[in-house]
């Protein structure tokens, strides 16, 4: 009964990822386009279910971006290792619901295991509790709660019983150019973006520690300080030591600290000073499918105090009932999930220690190859120190966007615009495994040959 479709499937799956390091990488058609092989009537009768792989893969194909692909550089999107693709089709085939250990054993103790190895190799607090979500956004999220729990408890408030009316002032800081699911996430929690508390930021977008300095003398009562682990646009980290050392000084504060993919240089040697005094931070932000190259949907919620993060997210029935075993549900927005940290499992065990740190080091150097390679044409301008695998760049004489739409009409590769200091400004991100240095030449010269048509 599964071995057919299936096997229609794997042969599909096959020769897309066979196509991804010639295929042209962009949007190839508009969505109009897709719907009349999509939107075929539901009939009465079922249809074969090879067929219907057969027949979805081929209306589906015209529309696929090759996001997974070598020369994909928008946003931060990694590729997908090969034992975590492959980990992935046990999750869907396997079937497990990973929200207590008494109804999957196999993935209780797998994200048990695969939560301790991130924590070695980010080096954070043994012990910690890892939450694996569905991205940064609810990484994010969990860490927040945990906070807002953690601080109003302390002042004397149960905010999961009594709500947010009447509670004391919490104070929440984050940095000028804190991302956008921080603040979405703030917002979720009820605090609100109006009330946020904005740290000025240097020309790198990092936070200054004289601002914050500034606003924590400023704060009454609790305060929840976010700090960014590498910022959107150029990488740059916030001085987490000084940030955690003034954290630490002012007493009854939280500390988080966004690092989405900045966290993963603490994996590598050669880039672990970058994240310096992150370890001294409460909670911490994470995505696998950017950095560690696994499947959407992973990311990991970190919080030093398993018992904040439990008491901010954890459920309770009376037919819940656990067998003692690691119940994920209680570091998790989630009830029932898929087991999704067997890709993680399976990713970190594929490559090691070693591994991690090779992937993160050769995106840097792809990234730093990409400014040099572009910064010859004399209409770019690299705008951040690359000290990461972001690159920002401005062309001079050349309306931004329409170079952006001529890269991805040729198809060589994918960009992303930005606005940086009130000025547009495109994104170059280095985050795939496959990417190779022959993939940044023919991208920085199909970069350059767009810029052309488009001065003037």
């Amino acid at each position: 009964m599964y071995e057919v479709p299936l096997r229609h499937a794997a042969n599909v799956a096959a020769g897309w990822l066979a196509s991804l390091g010639e295929r042209p990488v962009g949007v190839p058609v508009e969505p109009d386009a897709l719907r009349p092989g999509l939107a075929a009537e539901l009939g009465d009768a079922g249809t074969d279910p090879a067929a219907v792989i057969d027949e979805l893969a081929g209306a589906l194909e015209p529309g696929l971006v090759a996001t997974a692909g070598p020369r994909y550089f928008g946003f931060v999107t990694g590729g997908t290792l090969p034992a975590a693709l492959a980990a992935d089709w046990l999750v869907s085939a396997f079937d497990q619901n990973a929200a207590m250990c008494v109804m999957s054993p196999a993935a209780a103790v797998a994200e048990e295991i695969a939560a301790g190895w991130l924590l070695d190799l980010l080096g954070l607090p043994a012990g910690s509790a890892v939450g694996f979500v569905t991205g940064g956004q609810m990484a994010n999220f969990s860490c927040l709660a945990a906070a807002r729990h953690a601080l109003l408890a302390a002042a004397g408030w149960d905010v999961a019983a009594d709500g947010l009316r009447n509670a004391p002032e919490l104070t929440v800081i984050a940095g000028e150019q804190a991302h956008a699911t921080l603040i979405q996430a703030l917002r979720l929690l009820g605090f609100g973006s109006a009330g946020l508390r904005r740290v000025p930021a240097d020309d790198q977008g990092r936070m200054t520690a004289g601002g914050l300095r500034d606003a924590l003398e400023q704060a009454a009562g609790p305060v929840l300080v976010c700090a960014q682990a590498g910022e959107v646009n150029t990488g740059a980290f916030d001085p987490l030591a000084d940030i955690a050392a003034l954290v630490r000084d002012r007493g009854q504060a939280w500390l988080h600290v966004d690092g989405a993919f900045g966290l993963w240089a603490a994996a590598s040697p050669a880039l672990r000073w970058l994240t310096a005094g992150a370890d001294q931070a409460d909670s911490w932000a994470t995505d696998g499918h950017k950095w560690l190259n696994v499947p959407y949907d992973c990311g990991m919620a970190i919080v030093r105090d398993p018992a904040a993060l439990t008491a901010a997210l954890g459920l309770s029935a009376d037919y819940l009932q656990g067998s003692g075993g690691r119940d994920s549900f209680a570091f998790t927005p989630e009830a029932s999930r898929r087991a999704r940290a067997l890709p993680v499992y399976a990713a970190l065990r594929s490559l090691g220690r070693r591994g991690v740190a090779g992937l993160v080091e050769r995106c840097c150097a792809l990234a730093r190859m990409a400014a040099r390679e572009l910064s010859r044409s004399p209409s770019v301008e690299v705008l951040n120190d690359v000290v990461l695998n972001q690159v920002l760049l401005r062309v001079h004489g050349a309306d931004t966007a329409a170079v952006i739409e001529r890269v991805r009409r040729d198809g060589t590769c994918w960009l992303g615009g930005t606005s940086w200091r009130g000025e547009p400004a495109i994104r170059f991100s280095v985050s795939n495994w496959s990417t190779s240095e022959e993939d940044i030449r023919r991208s920085a010269a199909a970069i350059v040959q767009a810029i052309g048509p488009a001065i003037g």
